[in-house]
């Protein structure tokens, strides 16, 4: 970037240069731009002959440098927006992803009473427990993730955003004793530990205890899903975000635990992405 002050339309057009390698480029520069703004999006097109200030240059050629680095957008803007929530995320917790908002679809495609219970496992942000519990308020909605400064964080969306979710450390369900729920949900690690892509793009920067699972990444799923058994009421609907090419084998497994009526739902990519069953 020159010594001058750039317009927005100027700074926006460096920047995507500058992240080319990003498969998103233009879309970086914008949200960090608007970061360093303040601003909300509109403001780029009523305002983009507007010049930056020596200050919103310099931290906005910083944020860039870093993006360069392979930095995830949300974790140099410390917010991800996930069913129009905005979440704030931490480098402990897995990027609320737009596949996930598949599960939270699902879910609500079930058309449940008013007075059901749910448990999200692995809650991370807090992203699937906090979208459920804003569509339906009179769920009772517990989420719990194994690292205490995970459930802080969704402890901190929840009350950002005037959600009523109950937050607990807990691995899987450690701290649940023998409590019932309607439904449970999990986002859990499921990529295998040998997989390349972990060293590529934003992952990287991501924990890696929170995406792989032994057993060539089934592990986590086997654990949940023999437990879960006597967490779900009778007819009670157990629901997972998977890999891609999971599904079949996922099938196989939950069939062979008595699960019933398993089904698979496609993400917006038209990729199996989310199976439920039910415990009957």
């Amino acid at each position: 970037m020159s010594n001058n002050s750039m317009t927005l339309t100027q700074a926006i057009a460096w920047a995507s240069e500058q992240c080319e390698s990003s498969d998103s480029a233009q879309l970086d520069a914008k949200v960090l731009l608007l970061h360093v703004l303040k601003k909300p999006q509109s403001y780029l097109y009523a305002w983009s002959d507007s010049k930056l200030t020596v200050d919103q240059q310099q931290l906005f050629e910083a944020l860039i440098e870093r993006r360069k680095q392979g930095y995830p957008v949300a974790h140099l803007t410390g917010e991800r927006e996930f069913w129009s929530l905005p979440l704030s995320v931490r480098p402990s917790t897995l990027i609320p992803r737009p596949d996930t908002e598949t599960l939270v679809e699902v879910v609500l495609e079930l058309k449940l009473d008013d007075n059901i219970r749910l448990l999200d496992l692995g809650t991370g942000t807090g992203a699937i427990a906090l979208a459920l519990a804003s569509e339906n308020p009179s769920w009772q909605v517990i989420g719990v993730d194994r690292v205490q400064d995970a459930v802080e964080l969704a402890r901190y969306n929840s009350e950002k955003l005037g959600i009523k979710v109950e937050f607990l450390q807990s691995n899987w369900f450690s701290a649940i004793s023998d409590q019932q729920f309607d439904i449970i949900v999990s986002n859990p690690p499921y990529i295998d530990e040998q997989d390349p892509h972990l060293n590529e793009g934003d992952v990287r920067f991501e924990p890696l205890s929170a995406l792989t699972a032994a057993t060539n990444g089934f592990q986590d799923f086997i654990d949940i899903a023999k437990s879960a058994k006597k967490h779900l009421t009778e007819g009670g609907y157990l629901v997972f975000e998977h890999g891609y090419q999971q599904a079949p084998k996922l099938a196989e497994l939950l069939t062979e635990m008595g699960y019933q009526e398993i089904d698979c739902h496609q993400d917006l990519a038209g990729n199996p992405r989310v199976t439920i069953a039910r415990w009957l």
